[in-house]
C-alpha cells in the first residue's frame, strides 16, 4: 500500500455531513415500512459499500475489504506502517424499516472528519483507517455485530455460516454472490492486531443530548443485552372447521407471552424487553397456526438481572402455553455483557470535548464488541427527536457537523500521541 500525506488532499474542500449523507439518501428506502431497509450484502447495502469506496478513493486511501467483509479505507503511517491505527467508523446496514443516520452517521462523520484534519494539515505519527462493518443491525441474519464478532473471534463461522435470511439464503451464499470466500471467515489476528484504538461516532439513540442541550456526547457503557427465539407449538388447523374448545393455537398462547414480558420487564427498574419480530407458521388467514416463534430482545445494566429476567419470561411462556395445551422451547441466539469503555481512552475524549457530557447507552454497537480486544469509545450526536431505529430518528444539519469536528478533533489528539493524558 502506498500513503498519502494529509497535505495532498488539502486542497479538497472538506465535505460536509449533509452533503455526503445526501449522496445516499435514497438508496434502500422501504416504500412498505418507511424508512430504510438496508441488508448486509443486499444491492441497497452493495451500493452503499460502493460509495464508501468511491468516497475514500476522493481521498486518495486505499480500500480493503478484509476476510470477513468488513471494509477498511487506509491513510497509512510513516514508512507505509498499518501498526497502532487509529480507527474510525460505524456500519451501514441498517434495521428493517430504519433511519437514515443509524451506521451511516458515523461513517459519513469520519470522512467530513478526515477532511477538516487534511485541511489542518493534520498527518501525525500514525496510520489513520476507516472502517465499515458489515450486519451490524443483524437485520438480514439475526446476529448483531456479526462482522466485528466474526473478527474477533466471538462467532463461530460454522455456527453462523448456515444462518438464512427470509427469503431462505444462507449466510455462506449471501458471501459468495458478494464475492466473499466464506472459507476465510473467522478471528483475524492481523487486523486486530494494526488497531491501536477504535473510536465510533454514532447518532444518540435516546434523548439524553435533547435534555442536556449539547450536541455530542462520550460513551460510557452499553447496557448488557441479548436475543433468544421462544418457538410455541401447538396444533394447526381449520380456522372455520375447528370449535374454539377444541383448539391449541399458539398465536393465542404466544399473544400472552408478548404481554407477560412487558409485565415482566416493568416490575424492575431500568429493564429493557421487547418481542420486535412475531412469526406465525404457515402463515394463513385462514388457517390456525401450527407454531409461532418469538425474538425476544431483553437488556439491563446488571447481566444477573437480564438472566433472571429471561428466566421469568421462559417460567411464564410454559405456565401460559401449559393452560393453552401448547409447548414452548427457548434459545438463545446471542448475549453480549454489559461494556464499559476503556476508562483512560474516555478521559482523553473528555479532555479533549470538555464540554460534552459522557453518557451510557442501551444500544449495542460494534465498538462494544471491540473493547474487549482494543482500548474503544465513542461518540453520540445529538438525535432531536430521540427515536432511533425508525423512520423518526433524526440529525439537525448543525449537530452533524458538530459531530465531525469533535470527532476530527479527538481523532488530531490520537494520531500526535499515543499516550492516554
Amino acid at each position: 500500500m502506498t500513503g498519502v500525506a494529509a497535505s495532498s488532499v488539502r486542497s479538497r474542500r472538506p465535505a460536509s455531513v449533509a452533503s455526503l449523507l445526501a449522496d445516499v439518501r435514497d438508496v434502500g428506502r422501504d416504500p412498505r415500512r418507511g424508512g430504510y431497509s438496508r441488508f448486509a450484502y443486499t444491492p441497497a447495502e452493495l451500493e452503499l459499500r460502493t460509495w464508501f469506496e468511491a468516497e475514500a478513493a476522493r481521498r486518495s486511501l486505499d480500500v480493503v475489504t478484509d476476510r470477513n467483509g468488513i471494509l477498511w479505507a487506509w491513510r497509512p503511517g510513516p514508512g507505509g506502517s498499518l501498526d497502532d491505527a487509529v480507527v474510525t467508523g460505524s456500519h451501514l446496514d441498517s434495521v428493517p424499516g430504519g433511519g437514515e443516520f443509524d451506521g451511516p452517521l458515523g461513517v459519513a462523520s469520519a470522512f467530513a472528519a478526515l477532511d477538516l484534519l487534511a485541511a489542518r494539515d493534520v498527518a501525525g505519527e500514525r496510520p489513520l483507517a476507516i472502517v465499515a462493518f458489515p450486519e451490524e443491525e443483524g437485520g438480514r441474519f439475526g446476529r448483531a455485530c456479526l462482522g466485528s464478532q466474526l473478527m474477533t473471534g466471538e462467532q463461530d463461522p460454522d455456527r453462523v455460516l448456515g444462518l438464512l435470511d427470509a427469503d431462505g439464503t444462507s449466510l455462506a451464499d449471501a458471501l459468495t454472490g458478494a464475492g466473499l470466500d466464506p472459507v476465510h471467515l473467522g478471528r483475524d489476528e492481523e487486523a486486530l492486531r494494526r488497531i491501536g484504538v477504535f473510536v465510533e461516532l454514532h447518532v444518540e439513540q435516546g434523548r439524553g443530548l435533547v435534555d442536556l442541550d449539547q450536541p455530542v456526547a462520550v460513551g460510557s457503557s452499553i447496557l448488557g443485552h441479548g436475543r433468544w427465539r421462544l418457538t410455541v407449538t401447538g396444533e394447526g388447523n381449520h380456522a372455520g372447521a375447528t370449535l374454539m374448545a377444541d383448539r391449541r393455537d399458539p398465536m393465542v398462547a404466544a399473544a400472552q407471552v408478548v404481554v407477560a414480558v412487558r409485565d415482566l420487564a416493568r416490575s424492575r427498574p431500568d429493564a429493557r424487553a421487547t418481542v420486535g419480530r412475531l412469526q406465525p407458521v404457515p402463515g394463513g388467514t385462514n388457517v390456525i397456526a401450527s407454531r409461532v416463534d418469538l425474538w425476544l430482545d431483553v437488556r439491563h445494566p446488571d447481566d444477573d438481572v437480564t438472566r433472571a429476567l429471561v428466566a421469568q419470561v421462559l417460567e411464564s411462556a410454559h405456565a401460559v402455553c401449559a393452560a393453552e395445551g401448547c409447548a414452548v422451547e427457548l434459545v438463545e441466539e446471542s448475549y453480549s455483557g454489559q461494556v464499559r469503555f476503556d476508562s483512560g481512552l474516555r478521559d482523553r475524549l473528555c479532555g479533549v470535548l470538555p464540554d460534552a457530557p459522557v453518557l451510557a447507552t442501551g444500544a449495542g454497537h460494534d465498538a462494544g464488541v471491540l473493547a474487549a480486544h482494543v482500548p474503544s469509545a465513542m461518540l453520540f450526536t445529538r438525535n432531536p427527536t430521540g427515536v432511533s431505529h425508525s423512520p423518526e430518528e433524526h440529525v439537525d444539519d448543525a449537530d452533524a457537523e458538530a459531530g465531525a469536528a469533535a470527532l476530527a478533533d479527538v481523532l488530531q489528539d490520537l494520531l500526535v500521541s499515543r499516550e492516554h493524558r
